[in-house]
């Protein structure tokens, strides 16, 4: 029987794409269905908000992932007076993955692991990470012993550049550094995000392709949990 894992915030999968390659089961949960062109979310995927899931419906889950929104932390964290003067940020739904961890725990009567990613830049605002892959920043039950071949530093940013202001520097950075396949570099996500509009599908295929989580990070979680 295969595992079942839950993905909250799942995007376009890279959570989910390495749990079934692992041998999982995988019920992604968004707000909205990420799909551009061959690329759409490999798993189950039910659109309803995270904030309203019960977590009791999760009794039989082996592993919780999620992976919520970062812009609000991401542009907190920027070096710009309109940014600093921001009142603090909603950590709701970085709470809501934790609630529905221990919903579930409750109705499972056993502890159910969740690993929550996000960047650097909500520490201030939740507390000091687990640990660290590159620019991807973990919560939770993150294991003792994680990858860390992969890491990597940013080159440098230039915060003067107006074109950039209000995106996930800490991402595109890692990007950037990593040279992930299939998103392109991090000066071509922003060349390709300044021409568009935030509402355009190229730019939502960007945001979705920037934030999905990096394979071999997924794969050690899948392997690491893996009953």
């Amino acid at each position: 029987m295969r595992p079942l894992a839950i993905d909250l915030f799942c995007g376009l999968g890279g959570w989910a794409e390495a749990l079934i390659a692992e041998g999982w089961d995988v019920v992604g949960f968004d707000i909205e269905r990420h799909v551009y062109g061959d690329e759409k979310y490999p798993g189950t995927l039910v659109i309803q908000d995270v904030r309203t899931l019960n977590g009791a419906q999760f009794r039989g889950a082996a592993l919780i992932v999620a992976s919520p929104p970062c812009q609000e932390y991401s542009y907190r964290a920027m070096p710009w007076s309109r940014a600093r003067a921001l009142p603090p940020p909603s950590n709701e739904l970085f709470e809501a993955c934790f609630r529905l961890q221990r919903e579930a725990c409750a109705a499972a009567g056993r502890h159910i692991p969740i690993v929550v990613e996000n960047v650097r830049g909500a520490q201030k605002w939740v507390g000091r990470a687990r640990w660290n892959y590159g620019s991807f920043y973990l919560w939770g039950d993150v294991p003792a012993l994680m990858p860390t071949g992969a890491a990597f530093k940013s080159q440098g940013i230039n915060w003067s550049d107006r074109t950039k202001r209000g995106q996930d520097f800490t991402r595109l950075a890692g990007l950037r550094a990593e040279g992930r396949k299939g998103a392109g570099s991090g000066a071509e996500c922003w060349q390709n995000n300044s021409r568009n509009s935030s509402r355009s599908l190229k730019r939502k295929r960007w945001s979705a392709l920037i934030a999905k989580i990096p394979a071999p990070l997924a794969q050690h979680i899948a392997t690491v949990f893996r009953p």
